[in-house]
Formats: C-alpha cells, structure tokens, sequence
C-alpha cells in the first residue's frame, strides 16, 4: 500500500452533564476534519463537521469516531457535500466511521452528500454499535458525479449492530469497475443520487412500521429489531433528500 495521502481521525465523545444537557468532554479535529460544537436545542448538543481542505483524495485515509454516552443526546451534520477526487497516484480513498451508542443515548447523524467526482476512487465503511434502548437516526446520501459528470468508483458498506447482534450488513459499488449491472435496473436503473436512513427507537419493538413503498423508487423496510431501513434513489441530490425527509417526517408523525 502506498504511504502517500492524508492520515487522519476525528474523535468526539457526547456524555450527559448531569444538569439536563449533554457535555462534549472529547472534541478532537484532525487534519481536514474540523469538529466545531453549535448552537444546540434543550438537551442536545450539536457538532458540526467541517472539511478544512479538499478531499478525500486517492490515498486518503480519514476517519470519524464518535461514542454518545447513557442519556447523551448527540446531533452531528456536517457544513456541505464532502467531495471524492482524484489524487497524484491510482490509490483508493478510505473513509472510515465508527460509533457507539450507549443504552438510553442517542444520535442523529444527519451530514450532507458524498459526492464521487469522476476519477475517484473511495471505500467508504460505516459500523454503528448501539445497546439495547438506545435511538439512532441515520442519514447517508451518495451522489454519483457532479452535474453532468460520469462517476468515480465508490464502495460503501454499512454495518449496524444492537447489543453485539447484526441488524444490517450491506455493501454497493458503483461506478467504473464496479460489478456489471450496478446501473442496470436491478440495481440503480439509471438514476445517479442513492440514500438511505436508518431509524432505531425502542417503541418499535412493540409497534413497528409497515413495510411499505414511498413514491416510485423508494421503500421502507423494518428490520429484525426496534429499527427500519428506508431506501430511496432519485435522479439528484435535491430530489432524495426530499424523499428521505418525508420519510423521517412520517416516522416521528
């Protein structure tokens, strides 16, 4: 592997204050990953994720952890759309995050779209740890190619776990080099922007959501736990956040 790129890890820790908010003990920005705490709401704090520069580039190797503590409420967005691009050498772009959730915590990890410029190369693997009584929101939107651009090569698995057991483990690659049929109909069908949410509330384990379609290119699928997996594409950017809003706004209707 070649050692050219960018190493980089943020670290952020939520804990509750013990006054009816949430403290922020660990803070730690890295290279071009810049934590910045916000104007937050009643007893949530808020953490904006801020790129101080350009990436991730091919050879890159970036990384965000976060851990939200029993009774910590923890909102983390990011300040715009993160854009892959190509860097010197033919290396792929790591984008790693890594979270943990403690019971009667929570986290809404809303950030803006990964974009795949054309020539890039990114893996992106998400793990999130919860224990059992914990609430999660979940966001995660990919747009393949800038306005009329052809897209890079992005891999992107997502694993979520509740008290140690899987509830979801899935990896897509799209782009050049990817799989045949990655946009045929089975798979993307010609559309270029994918997203999905994935909500965790305890109530759910005694009434969850019907599986159900939303629109013409989206759908909602509880999993095996208090949780729900709504997938979705749409031609852009524009368009599937909208859908993925309508969809968390009818899950917390």
């Amino acid at each position: 592997m070649s050692t050219t790129g960018v190493r980089a890890t943020a670290r952020l820790a939520a804990r509750a204050d013990g006054r009816g908010g949430t403290a922020l003990p660990v803070l730690e920005s890295h290279g071009p990953l810049a934590l910045r705490r916000t104007r937050g709401s009643g007893d949530e704090a808020r953490v904006m994720l801020v790129g101080a520069m350009s990436g991730p580039l091919g050879g890159d190797r970036l990384a965000v952890e976060a851990e939200v503590g029993e009774g910590a409420r923890l909102h983390l967005g990011s300040a715009a759309a993160t854009i892959a691009l190509p860097g010197q050498g033919k290396d792929e772009a790591r984008y790693d995050v890594r979270v943990r959730v403690a019971a009667g915590g929570e986290l809404r990890w809303l950030p803006e779209q990964l974009i795949s410029a054309r020539g890039s190369d990114l893996r992106v693997s998400t793990a999130l740890d919860l224990a059992s009584g914990a609430r999660l929101v979940f966001r995660e939107e990919q747009v393949l190619g800038r306005a009329g651009e052809e897209p890079g090569r992005l891999s992107s698995r997502l694993t979520v776990r509740l008290d140690g057991r899987a509830l979801l483990d899935q990896e897509v690659s799209c782009g050049p080099g990817a799989p045949g049929g990655w946009d045929g109909p089975a798979v993307l069908g010609g559309y270029r922007a994918l997203g999905q949410l994935v909500v965790i509330r305890p109530e759910f384990a005694e009434r969850a959501p019907a599986p159900r379609v939303l629109g013409e290119s989206a759908a909602l699928t509880p999993l095996a736990g208090p949780a729900v997996l709504v997938s979705a594409l749409a031609p852009d950017a524009l368009l599937l956040r909208r859908v993925l809003d309508e969809a968390l706004a009818g899950l917390y209707g």
